[in-house]
């Protein structure tokens, strides 16, 4: 079945399909991009915004909050074109973003606005001030409901402690139920236990989303501080590598195997790569090789955004993400990690 679809593309009205052996299939891509602090240069109360300020340590003016703003958009509009050109994604799910008046400018980018895309977001506790949010398509993506689950702190030490929760935006995406759960996990500033807390409790969260729904399909995405291998993914959110694994009550992850096996990822660090940024997914979304099919909205494949503007090209870096301020410069570049997408597949009837 791997080698039955090759992606040629038509465009029918308003659709964007691949055909095979006679059948039509609608092709959908959906994303996830950590956008590396898009503050805009006012202060919010109550919020350690200090450094993203005119008079702050990244001297952060107008004129560098609109180049953040269009380099971001740039990358967000051409997200999914490999496969989908001047469609791209559905949705995606973003993270480090101050507040809706950033995500409101960034929709209002050309690129973006020419596809109307709207935004779910819920300001969170974060002290820092940044959030996660949910970029979306209204031609190919309808939202029914938005929530923020909080992350809770377990350890009486922790009573005091706030940071992001998971945004949970439920919709309708090829006529099915769809809920999308944004993440940003602790930093690797803190142990793992903090990580391995948040994969079990979106771990709950996907459960209780599925008891709700049993149809509803699921993912799960974020910058989630951890790469595939870790005990956050493979324990707390029971993420398995080959769909052969994967059980009623387990996710996918295809990118453990781009890790591991190709040996890429999403940011570098001291020369190697991780794989933070990931998109992980319910059993329903999975093609069973004995009887499946592509009746409903399946995973098909999956890659790592990639273009030459978004690394560095000389230098001590040459080769790393080419980011907003490196070493107290500003850049003008775009983030410090890679863009994830995932392709999925619906037959025509």
């Amino acid at each position: 079945m791997k080698k039955l679809f090759t992606f040629l593309l038509f465009i029918l009205v308003g659709t964007v399909a691949v055909q095979s052996q006679g059948r039509k299939y609608n092709v959908y891509a959906v994303g996830f991009y950590n956008l590396e602090n898009l503050f805009d240069t006012c202060h919010d109360e109550g919020k350690s915004d200090y450094e993203y300020l005119p008079d702050g340590r990244n001297r952060w003016t107008s004129l560098k909050y609109s180049h953040k703003l269009k380099n971001m958009a740039r990358v967000l509009s051409e997200m999914g074109t490999d496969f989908l050109p001047n469609v791209g994604c559905a949705f995606i799910g973003v993270s480090e973003v101050e507040n809706s008046r950033c995500l409101t400018d960034l929709c209002n980018q050309a690129p973006l606005k020419a596809r109307n895309f709207q935004f779910c977001h819920i300001e969170g506790p974060d002290k820092r001030g940044v959030d996660c949010a949910l970029l979306y398509n209204p031609k190919f993506f309808k939202v029914r409901n938005v929530k923020l689950v909080p992350y809770v702190y377990e350890l009486p030490k922790d009573k005091d402690r706030a940071t992001r929760g998971f945004l949970t935006v439920s919709g309708t995406l090829a006529n099915e139920h769809v809920t999308v759960v944004v993440c940003h996990w602790p930093s690797r500033g803190a142990e793992s236990y903090y990580r391995e807390c948040a994969g079990r409790q979106v771990r709950v969260l996907k459960d209780s989303l599925l008891k709700d729904d049993p149809n509803v399909k699921v993912f799960v995405m974020g910058d989630m501080n951890d790469d595939p291998t870790n005990k956050s993914m493979t324990e707390g959110l029971r993420c398995k590598a080959e769909i052969a694994q994967v059980g009623p009550n387990d996710m996918y992850n295809p990118w453990y195997n781009t890790l591991v096996k190709k040996g890429t990822g999403t940011l570098m660090y001291q020369g190697a790569w991780n794989l933070f940024d990931q998109i992980v997914m319910t059993p329903n979304l999975l093609y069973k090789e004995n009887g499946g099919n592509y009746k409903t909205l399946k995973f098909r494949r999956h890659e790592i955004f990639r273009r030459d503007y978004l690394f560095q090209k000389e230098g001590k870096y040459k080769g790393n993400t080419l980011r907003t301020h490196a070493g107290g410069a500003w850049l003008d570049g775009y983030s410090d990690h890679l863009p994830t997408v995932v392709y999925l597949m619906k037959e025509i009837n």
